[in-house]
């Protein structure tokens, strides 16, 4: 039988076991509550390191990354990407293949130098995620690019969803939503893969072409997933309203005419200049300004901060988070004009998120269980190729989900029979070396494991690795249910 069946039929045993018998952590749980939800997880030395500090200089320390000095080898590493801080309108005009016929080795040598984009924000994004110490920086990254989230095989996109997660969300992830929510609007990425850059009004000067009439994609996704939420209020008239509102806000594959250094551009000649009614307010009819007073709207909305609150209660305490906990982050939310390190400061001070049920009841989603077990491992990364195959095993490919709403996070998305045998199998392959991340890849030591986690498994699985063969254990450890939650 191979090692994988065993773990797999082990495995099994444990998640029985957690049914019946529960977690007894031996480490301070309140610090790997914090390490849990506030980071990916756990590297060797961080229990300890986070029970000297103190939990709430943790969670300050967290709050404000750009305190927290990075690793230079990540700093050289991200160096080395040439492609990660171009501009949209460099990537296209560099990277995207020529139109034009080529011979076989001429057009093979163009696509492999369009992949190099998207390849090489896929390395900054694991790179980061696995190695940074600003781990709730990218926590947040990976939050606000799944909310406002954008496909990278629908055409240009290919090349732009880097360039969209370095200035559109990563520099707005802990500052006020209103920024991320203008940030991303803008972005010739969001504007690409929602149509918006299509959105012309009819029989407008510059309605011909492809630019023949109304696009309601954006304006309905703005509202239903990014702003006010599907119970927010609004009306198909609303969605009307505000894909006029939006008509001629599109992009520049070249930078002149552009309106900024990402390459949006407002088209006078395809807006709506009718005066509109949006969300009961009253937006006179003139140009690019109508949009801003959109966001505005929109992000000034109570709604919107119900919205926001929820997500972000549940993806930091439970699948269906307490209703009084969401209440508190709205009205923080309100208080500060949507400020984001403030609301998150008020979730991880709260009740709610200290209650003990709440600990280690969040199921990851794989790409936060890719992560936390690298992180684990302590293994400096230097080749996340491996890393990006697994997630694309497990069903969470990064910058791949389709739908405009984003992946889950939440156990009913995750938790099946076939996605539990994959994790088994990475988990198996990275505990004996199998996952060459590092120089020297080489088998897990089970107690070093156990050490870094915080030792914090039921009696029933701390038995069932205590009772199998060495070269089993840290794979029972990665497989473990207690390991699949945070």
């Amino acid at each position: 039988m191979k090692t994988s069946s065993k773990v797999w039929g082990l495995a099994i045993v444990l998640w029985l076991g957690l049914i019946s018998s529960g977690n007894a952590a031996t480490a301070d749980p309140r610090v790997l509550h914090i390490l849990n939800r506030l980071s990916f997880g756990a590297t060797p030395g961080e229990v300890e390191r986070v029970e000297k500090m103190g939990i709430d200089r943790y969670i300050q320390e967290q709050l404000t990354p750009d305190r927290i000095p990075e690793p230079q080898t990540l700093t050289d590493s991200l160096a080395q990407l040439k492609t990660l801080n171009l501009l949209p309108i460099e990537l296209a005009q560099e990277y995207r293949p020529m139109q034009k016929k080529l011979d076989p080795a001429d057009r093979q040598a163009a696509r492999q130098k369009a992949r190099q984009v998207r390849q090489e924000a896929i390395q900054a994004r694991l790179l980061r995620s696995t190695t940074s110490p600003r781990q709730l920086q990218e926590v947040m990254v990976d939050f606000w690019y799944n909310h406002f989230n954008v496909y990278a095989k629908k055409g240009l996109d290919r090349f732009w969803v880097g360039a969209y997660e370095q200035s559109a969300i990563r520099p707005h992830v802990l500052g006020r939503f209103r920024e991320l929510l203008g940030a991303t609007a803008r972005h010739p990425a969001m504007l690409f893969y929602l149509d918006n850059w299509q959105n012309t009004a009819p029989k407008s000067p510059g309605a011909r072409g492809r630019f023949q009439g109304l696009n309601e994609n954006y304006a309905r996704e703005l509202m239903e997933l990014h702003t006010l939420g599907v119970e927010g209020g609004y009306t198909q008239q609303d969605v009307i309203a505000l894909a006029k509102i939006l008509t001629g806000w599109g992009f520049r594959r070249s930078a002149q005419g552009a309106s900024d250094p990402n390459g949006f551009y407002f088209d006078p000649k395809r807006h709506d200049s009718s005066d509109k009614v949006f969300l009961g307010h009253a937006i006179k009819g003139g140009g690019i300004e109508e949009g801003e007073q959109a966001l505005d709207l929109l992000a000034k909305s109570p709604a919107t901060a119900r919205q926001i609150s929820f997500e972000l209660a549940q993806y930091f305490v439970a699948d269906q988070p307490p209703r009084a906990l969401v209440d508190r982050l709205t009205q923080r939310y309100l208080a500060t004009d949507g400020d984001i390190r403030s609301m998150l400061d008020t979730l991880f001070h709260s009740p709610e998120f200290w209650n003990p049920r709440t600990f280690n009841a969040k199921f990851k989603t794989p790409y936060q269980y890719v992560i936390s077990a690298i992180r684990a491992t302590g293994t400096e990364v230097q080749n996340v190729k491996p890393i990006d195959r697994a997630l694309q095993q497990l069903g969470m490919p990064l910058y791949e989900c389709l739908t405009p709403d984003g992946y889950q996070n939440t156990e009913s998305a995750w938790l099946n029979p076939d996605a539990m045998t994959r994790r088994i199998s990475f988990a198996t392959d990275l505990a004996n070396g199998k996952v060459p991340i590092g120089d020297r890849p080489s088998p897990l030591n089970a107690v070093q494991l156990t050490a870094t986690l915080g030792d914090r498994f039921s009696a029933n699985t701390q038995t069932a690795i205590a009772s199998s063969p060495d070269r089993l254990r840290a794979a029972l450890i990665l497989g473990s249910p207690e390991f699949m939650y945070r």
